[in-house]
């Protein structure tokens, strides 16, 4: 198939909704009929938008494809990506606009309660997506379940992908499709523990991908390529403020990993941009901190 020309760097498909953050002294929060908090607080964002939104205050050509739905929690949405300047393409499902609850502890750490709301039948028409697709340089998918149904037409047009599995365990069936269907792949190596080297092998070997991450947090992530045999260490960067919230912080990562790969640039600086733009995001509340070049590369 012959690809028109390029007018996206990035296409993300999916993961919009509105996160409500509620502060606590720790976690996990002890039993009790009623808890004082501080203010509670809500940010339009979720995974796809905060990739599309962190790409975009990166200089990146980003569009955003979805199903949210008319409903107030959409509108939130859609005017969080309209100020961070995304170009927004919606399809309008009746089971509404995905929601999390999250938890966040004195030190930014969170514990989210994710509204996964929706139905197994639903669908991104071809129509739809194709066009936008044929003009990118990459996409990259939020493991919603509409977003697999893409993985044909990506691969038929010859377009690079990345996914984000968040805390796969490895076992789980719903990420597996996307783990080996994708040409980069992130994970958190929080659920994994001490299989995360195997399972980045695993990935590797049984499926398409070039380059996978597992991003741990504080502790940094780790990086491994095709061909290569145990996984890099990269550290994690120093925050240039204090941490408040690590909300965002994973596709904040994600975000300075891609303006690298697309930028030309070899998989360990990629993964060295992504320890920067992490470290930021965790400097304001609820993804809100978003990179921009100038920081994201230094002096």
């Amino acid at each position: 198939m012959v690809r028109q020309r390029t007018e996206y760097d990035v296409v993300v498909v999916g993961g919009t909704g509105v996160d409500t953050i509620v502060r606590v002294d720790a976690l996990p929060v002890p039993p009790a009929d009623s808890v004082m908090v501080g203010p509670i607080q809500e940010w339009p964002g979720h995974t796809g938008g905060n990739v599309a939104l962190g790409a975009r205050a990166l200089g990146l050509e980003v569009a955003l494809l979805d199903c949210i739905g008319d409903d107030w929690t959409g509108a939130r949405v859609r005017e969080r990506l309209a100020e961070g300047d995304v170009e927004f393409h919606p399809v309008i499902s009746p089971a509404g606009t995905r929601r999390a609850v999250n938890l966040v502890d004195a030190t930014g750490r969170r514990m989210s309660f994710y509204d996964a709301r929706d139905p197994e039948d639903l669908r991104m028409p071809r129509d739809f997506y194709l066009p936008r697709l044929r003009r990118t340089r990459h996409a990259h998918l939020s493991i919603m379940n509409f977003t697999r149904f893409l993985y044909d037409d990506i691969e038929a047009l010859g377009v690079p992908v990345s996914t984000d599995l968040h805390d796969w365990d490895g076992l789980s069936d719903h990420q597996r499709e996307f783990a080996l269907r994708s040409d980069l792949v992130f994970f958190s190596a929080t659920a994994a523990g001490d299989r995360v080297p195997a399972l980045m092998r695993e990935i590797l070997r049984e499926g398409r991908a070039t380059t996978v991450v597992a991003t741990a947090g504080a502790e940094g992530s780790y990086l491994l390529t095709r061909g290569g045999e145990e996984p890099l260490h990269v550290p994690a960067a120093v925050p240039p403020a204090p941490v408040v919230d690590s909300n965002g912080a994973g596709d904040a990562f994600v975000t300075g990993f891609l303006y690298g790969r697309l930028d030309g640039r070899e998989p360990l600086e990629c993964a060295r941009l992504g320890a920067v733009a992490g470290a930021y995001a965790c400097t304001a509340p609820g993804s809100t901190a978003m990179i921009g070049r100038a920081e994201l590369l230094g002096p």
